[in-house]
């Protein structure tokens, strides 16, 4: 369920705002949007899985508070982010 490392180098790649960014919010939202779309197909498949579904749900509410911080910060990179990663 972890990310493997190109991908996750592809995704810090295509997200960052300078080079050798790791922690920008933008990062961390698309790292977390990854995960947890790989974590979405294994509960589909294992529906008895509650441990891993807490592990979702903190997800999504640290990926939901970064979204909310970002987009107090800024609209437009806040829309472009979610546009980009097809959230809505």
């Amino acid at each position: 369920m972890a990310l493997d490392t190109s991908s996750k180098q592809n995704i810090i790649e295509q997200f960052a705002q300078a080079k050798g960014d790791t922690g920008s919010p933008e990062v961390q939202v698309a790292l977390l949007t990854e995960k947890i779309n790989k974590l979405t197909e294994h509960l589909k498949q294992h529906k008895k899985d509650n441990h891993s579904r807490r592990g979702l749900i903190s997800m999504v509410s640290k990926r939901r508070r970064l979204l909310h911080y970002i987009q107090k910060k800024d609209l437009k990179r806040y829309q472009a982010l979610t546009k980009k990663l097809g959230l809505k």
